[in-house]
């Protein structure tokens, strides 16, 4: 049986025996906060619960890092989507120590999909169209860093107000110990 058999067949099974009723809740955030996350599976049941958010809370949004790499990209139009549809008033970005991030390089990658199949014309196409895929598939030094880039990227967005908190944090993926990176309360200081 494949994986999606599998899924599929357990679903069956979970909506039959109404198991879906203990996680009903509204589209709002019941403590008005989007989470920008790393994809890490440490941190699927570790950080709601290091962060004490229930199902409801808040808005989370995940990706590789936790990183976002584009002012007008699909993280940042979700993150605006929250605060402006959805009643977000503060915005969390929480990466993680030993993140798969760390030091990544895009040769890395483009070679292991050049291994897979993907023809090299492939990425000649995509380099002429102007895409920077270095710049796209490029990690950063240490997980600190991409927190403090992203947040400083969310709070200077033109369109996200200015009363908005934007806070930085890291979580330990073993223990779920936090750590403030960016106090979002802080004024930031004129450069």
């Amino acid at each position: 049986m494949s994986l999606i058999s599998e899924i599929l067949e357990h679903n069956q099974r979970f909506v039959a025996e109404g198991k879906y009723e203990q996680f009903l809740t509204d589209r709002w955030p019941n403590k008005k906060i989007v989470v920008l996350t790393c994809m890490d599976t440490r941190l699927v049941e570790l950080l709601p619960h290091a962060m004490n958010l229930r199902g409801g809370d808040a808005k989370i949004i995940k990706n590789a890092g936790a990183v976002v790499s584009h002012p007008f990209g699909s993280i940042m139009r979700s993150i605006l989507v929250a605060v402006y549809s959805l009643g977000v008033q503060e915005i969390a970005v929480v990466g993680h120590h030993g993140c798969g991030m760390t030091g990544l390089q895009c040769g890395a990658i483009l070679d292991k999909a050049l291994d897979r199949g993907i023809p090299p014309e492939v990425l000649t196409t995509l380099k002429t169209a102007g895409i920077d895929l270095q710049k796209w598939l490029q990690g950063f030094d240490q997980p600190r860093d991409g927190v403090i880039g992203s947040v400083e990227l969310i709070r200077n967005h033109p369109l996200i107000p200015a009363e908005i908190p934007v806070h930085g944090l890291l979580i330990d993926p073993v223990t779920g110990k936090l750590d403030s990176v960016v106090d979002g309360y802080a004024k930031p200081s004129a450069a």
